[in-house]
């Protein structure tokens, strides 16, 4: 059968996947201002659940009501309310027999914008590269964060744990740990933003201690059938072009201790999923978790061809494939596939669409932070 490996079932901590195709999460802010879930949210994640996918993993879900927010309209699980708003959206999924992934997030430095304080928090005082994001309602250049206390390291590391059992009580089938992409627990694991002199850095080792500590905590809470994963990169919102400062050394640093903690999956995101990740004849980034963790690793950036993700899937270099602007163009793309029906490309400007003026319940997909910035979902 064409596409074999991507139509071929596995499982995760017990949990049945049957395909090897994932939604991305995608930042979308269409959620009520107070961080409730709604019936947008419930729809847009149900139309990839009928379209044939295995798995969603949603968009950042901020954890607590001090600093981690990081857009307006951005959903949350900080509290009862926010966990009874997203338990439609997770039956609609499961109606379909879709495995759902809560990606929970801290925005840290990066933050454009958040209900309960215009303050941010980092490692250190150092503001993100570049400017804010239009398309979420951001203007100039990011504001100057405060380094973080040790009582705040510790309350980061509770409302991580906190909200991982408000994404179980919602009826989530585990969670993602948010630590790519320039946010919190990737400024920790950054050297420039990460100054601090403390036994969360400077060293690599040092850096990667709060991302082992929320892993742990997050693990403790839950027990050991939910899934927990987490999402890596090295590129960021604020830094497109960001790559580790010794490559594939880094690389194997990083992926072989996340490998002894109690992960169940590693999900990689870059410009090229196939591209090598650290120079001409490296490894990709999805091949380096694989080989130095050890543990299922989901690929994501411009995997939506089937034959190039076939090919990574059959090269061992990945175990799934997460798509995002792909998806938003073929919410039911696993089943075109399947099918051999044709793929849609993903047209930026008519796909991308602010939510005041979308009408047609077709294009409920109102902010997405995109391909226009690094090649890869948020």
């Amino acid at each position: 059968m064409a596409n074999e490996k991507l139509f071929s079932k596995t499982e995760i901590n017990n949990n049945t996947f049957k395909n090897r195709y994932v939604v991305a999460p995608m930042t979308r802010i269409s959620a009520e201002q107070d961080g409730r879930a709604n019936e947008r949210m419930r729809n847009y994640y149900e139309r990839y659940a009928k379209g044939g996918f295995s798995a969603i993993i949603s968009e950042g879900i901020y954890i607590d009501d001090r600093y981690s927010q990081g857009y307006a309209d951005q959903p949350g699980l900080s509290s009862a309310e926010h966990v009874n708003s997203w338990k439609p959206v997770v039956d609609a999924v499961h109606k379909h027999s879709v495995l759902f992934l809560a990606q929970l997030m801290h925005a840290g430095g990066q933050s454009q914008a958040n209900r309960y304080t215009d303050e941010t928090i980092a490692p250190a005082p150092v503001a993100p590269k570049g400017e804010q994001l239009g398309f979420y309602g951001g203007s100039g250049p990011y504001q100057t964060p405060k380094a973080m206390t040790d009582e705040d390291i510790q309350q980061v590391k509770e409302a991580f744990v906190q909200s991982a059992l408000r994404a179980k009580e919602a009826g989530f089938d585990g969670v993602e740990i948010h630590g790519a992409n320039g946010y919190l627990l990737d400024e920790f694991l950054t050297d420039y933003f990460n100054q601090r002199q403390d036994s969360y850095g400077p060293s690599l080792t040092n850096r990667l201690r709060f991302i082992r500590e929320t892993i742990t905590d997050i693990r403790n809470a839950v027990g050991p059938d939910f899934v927990v994963g987490i999402r890596i990169s090295q590129i960021k919102v604020s830094d497109a072009e960001h790559k580790w400062a010794e490559g594939e050394q880094d690389a194997e640093t990083i992926f072989s201790e996340l490998g002894k903690t109690a992960l169940d999956y590693i999900h990689v995101t870059d410009k090229d999923a196939a591209a090598p990740a650290f120079g001409n004849q490296s490894r990709t980034l999805a091949q380096a978790a694989k080989d130095f963790s050890g543990l299922p690793v989901i690929a994501n950036g411009k995997l939506g061809d089937p034959e190039k993700a076939e090919t990574l899937l059959k090269d061992n270099h990945a175990d799934f494939v997460s798509l995002g602007t792909s998806a938003l163009a073929n919410p039911d793309l696993p089943n075109k596939v399947y099918n051999h029906h044709e793929i849609k490309p993903f047209d930026f400007e008519n796909t991308l669409l602010p939510k005041a003026y979308v009408k047609d319940h077709e294009l409920q997909m109102e902010i997405i932070h995109e391909e226009k910035f690094n090649g890869c979902c948020k």
